[in-house]
């Protein structure tokens, strides 16, 4: 959670998101006793703190929690970021993987790839193979998912436009 002064008062934001916006009031009581930069002062204190441990609590609720997470997983994706090279990828999920499990994870990545890029399902199922009920799968899960693909597609184009 971020509390900043603003040019006429103070924005209080949690990530990216500004949940709660104050006009500073001048010769009103003021927060915490000090007055803030330039003399302005936030009316209600009362309420302001309140408010800011109510954003508080919901900014730890909405860290994320993952529900595959144990010790098993966290030494899989360790195994996985110990890899260094395509060529070690290839090893390790050959010996990891059936080929049809690689198909098919490669396979969500470029729907959702194309899904990012606004193309149609069935331009995605035609060039990938994918079902219609595995394009909404991926599709639902890039709008309400962990922001998983949306991190790993906007690294690799990054990547790709230097």
């Amino acid at each position: 959670m971020v509390v900043a002064r603003a040019s006429r008062g103070v924005v209080v934001s949690i990530g990216w998101r500004t949940v709660a916006a104050y006009e500073a009031v001048p010769n009103t009581a003021c927060w915490g006793g000090t007055a803030l930069n330039g003399g302005l002062q936030i009316p209600q204190p009362s309420k302001l703190v309140r408010l800011l441990h109510r954003l508080d609590e919901r900014a730890r609720e909405m860290e994320y929690r993952s529900k595959i997470k144990d010790e098993l997983v966290d030494q899989l994706f360790k195994a996985i970021l110990s890899l260094e090279t395509m060529e070690e990828c290839y090893r390790f999920f050959e010996d990891l993987c059936t080929v049809n499990e690689i198909k098919s994870l490669a396979q969500r990545l470029e729907v959702a790839r194309m899904l990012k890029e606004k193309k149609t399902y069935s331009e995605i199922a035609e060039k990938t193979g994918a079902s219609t009920a595995t394009i909404s799968r991926v599709n639902r899960f890039l709008l309400y998912g962990s922001d998983g693909y949306n991190i790993v597609l906007d690294r690799i184009s990054k990547k790709q436009s230097r």
